[in-house]
């Protein structure tokens, strides 16, 4: 009678991405640096877009010069945008990911004060912004056969009012209706679009908001967050973008998936306007 003796066996990790390469805005720090990250860690080649030039050729050189590169990009600037595209079409020969993150939180003054030229600028770069990414992105993917994804980050204030400053708020609300939109034109490609809707996370937008540090935004969003037990990641949102970018979601376009712990869907009284 032979004997076997049982011995544990490693499982590789599957890496989702693997050849693929993502073109990811405003990924110098926060939610954009933790998925560029783990779109990596996965096998993708990434580009880091962003203006913050000295953060993000860092983040660049620390994940590997063959995995990732730095290119300066202000989204409001449609040129800047197009040369983005070509950057990452140039180096990599290809574009299979858009993660359109870059945004801003404009001014936090309530309706009778509010400044018009910051709420311009507000939906410059988070509605305008997103559109013009996702018009050269698009436009390399269908010039190339590309079955591409296309994701943006919007905000669970694309859903429930008084959770952020008008601007931002309103800025969100259209860019879930450009996201549903554009799905439309995109499907025929076989381009699939989609929006990642955080709840409040500890990045360096938020902090300089509030004034407050990373530990207090996390404890600050933990007390008024639905889902008990768990505090919010940049890394939970990433993990989440992973999904819409994998072949995974294979079939998933025009959605708008929130990382909320259910915020969106609960009745809640909260306001950070004043």
């Amino acid at each position: 009678m032979k004997c076997f003796i049982s011995c544990p066996v490693k499982l590789s990790k599957k890496r989702r991405l693997e050849g693929k390469v993502a073109l990811i805005t405003g990924a110098a720090s926060g939610i954009g640096e933790a998925t560029a990250r783990l779109f990596a860690e996965h096998g993708a080649s990434v580009v880091i877009a962003d203006i913050q030039d000295e953060l993000g050729q860092k983040v660049a050189a620390s994940i590997g010069p063959q995995r990732a590169t730095y290119v300066n990009c202000n989204v409001y600037d449609e040129a800047q945008v197009q040369q983005a595209v070509a950057h990452t079409l140039h180096t990599y020969n290809s574009l299979d990911i858009l993660f359109s993150n870059a945004g801003i939180m404009g001014s936090t003054k309530g309706i009778l004060d509010l400044d018009m030229d910051s709420f311009d600028n507000t939906m410059g770069v988070n509605v305008r912004g997103v559109a013009a990414t996702m018009k050269h992105a698009a436009r390399a993917m269908v010039g190339r056969g590309i079955r591409g994804s296309i994701i943006c980050t919007g905000s669970v204030a694309g859903s429930v009012g008084g959770t952020g400053p008008h601007a931002y708020t309103a800025s969100k609300h259209a860019l879930v209706g450009l996201v549903r939109s554009v799905c439309g034109e995109l499907g025929s490609y076989g381009i699939r679009v989609n929006c990642v809707s955080p709840y409040g996370v500890a990045t360096p937008l938020s902090c300089a908001l509030t004034g407050q540090s990373v530990s207090e935004v996390e404890a600050r969003s933990s007390e008024l967050s639905n889902l008990k037990g768990v505090v919010l990641k940049a890394r939970h949102v990433a993990e989440a973008a992973l999904f819409l970018a994998s072949d995974e979601s294979a079939f998933v376009s025009g959605q708008n998936l929130g990382v909320d712990g259910g915020f969106a869907v609960v009745n809640h009284s909260y306001s950070t306007v004043n």
